[in-house]
C-alpha cells in the first residue's frame, strides 16, 4: 500500500480581523501579552506552548513543544533537561527561535533571539513548585537519552518514591532553566484569501520599530 496522499485540496478559511501599525503596542512583549491572554480567556487548548526551535554548531535544526513558563521585557523562559537534545543545541549554538500558534484567532507569533541559561534559584524554586508526580519524573529521566524498557524509568521513579517518601526529591543538577532574549518579532494574523497581516517588530538605539513584511 501506497504511503503517497495529495494534500492540495486540504485547506482552511481565515477569517480574523486586519491588524496594523496603528493598533499594536509600540512594545513587543505588552503586545504579545495582550494575544496571550486573549488566547487564555477564550480557553484556547494549550495557550502557552510554544514550538522552539534549535540548531548544532553544524546548523542542523530541530524543532519540539515546550511551554512558556514566564516572561517579561528580558525574555521568554521555560525549564528542562541540558542534557537533553534541545539543551545539546543550545550549548553549541545559542540562537534560537520560538513560535506561538493560536488556531482558533487565526494567529502566530515569532520569536527570535539567543539563549541564556536563568539562575539555579529559579529552577529550584519552579522545580519545588511542580506537582509531585513530575518532580519524580524528572529526577528520574535522562531526557533524550536511549531507554532500553519503559519498566526502567517507572522503576527509576519508584526508586525515588521509596528513598523519598516525603516528595522531597531533590532537583537534578542538569534540570534547569533558559531565557530566549528576543531581537526579533512578528505577529501574523490569518485573513480571508490568504492576503495575511504580518507585522515585524525590529529593535532600534530608542526601543522598536514596526514594519509590515508580505503574506
Amino acid at each position: 500500500m501506497s504511503a503517497k496522499k495529495d494534500l492540495g485540496k486540504h485547506r482552511r478559511h481565515y477569517e480574523g480581523g486586519s491588524i496594523g501599525r496603528e493598533n499594536l503596542d509600540p512594545d513587543p512583549v505588552v503586545q504579545f501579552g495582550r494575544w496571550l491572554q486573549e488566547a487564555i480567556d477564550m480557553d484556547a487548548i494549550d495557550a502557552t506552548a510554544m514550538t522552539l526551535a534549535t540548531a548544532t554548531c553544524d546548523g542542523l535544526p530541530s524543532a519540539r513543544i515546550v511551554l512558556l513558563k514566564k516572561y517579561d521585557e528580558q525574555g521568554f523562559c521555560w525549564y528542562t533537561d541540558s542534557r537533553s537534545h534541545k539543551g545539546q543545541d543550545l550549548s553549541a549554538n545559542a540562537q534560537a527561535a520560538l513560535l506561538f500558534y493560536w488556531h482558533d484567532l487565526s494567529r502566530q507569533v515569532r520569536v527570535q533571539g539567543i539563549v541564556e541559561r536563568l539562575p539555579a534559584e529559579d529552577a529550584e524554586d519552579y522545580f519545588n513548585s511542580r506537582p509531585d508526580g513530575s518532580r519524580f519524573s524528572a529526577a528520574a529521566s535522562c531526557q533524550s537519552s536511549v531507554v532500553a524498557e519503559r519498566s526502567d524509568l517507572e522503576y527509576e521513579v519508584q526508586r525515588l518514591r521509596d528513598l523519598y517518601p516525603q516528595g522531597d526529591v531533590p532537583r537534578p543538577d542538569s534540570w534547569i532553566g533558559y531565557r530566549l532574549k528576543p531581537v526579533y518579532f512578528e505577529f501574523w494574523q490569518g485573513l480571508v484569501n490568504r492576503l495575511h497581516d504580518r507585522l515585524v517588530y525590529r529593535p532600534t538605539d530608542n526601543g522598536w520599530t514596526i514594519e509590515r513584511i508580505s503574506p
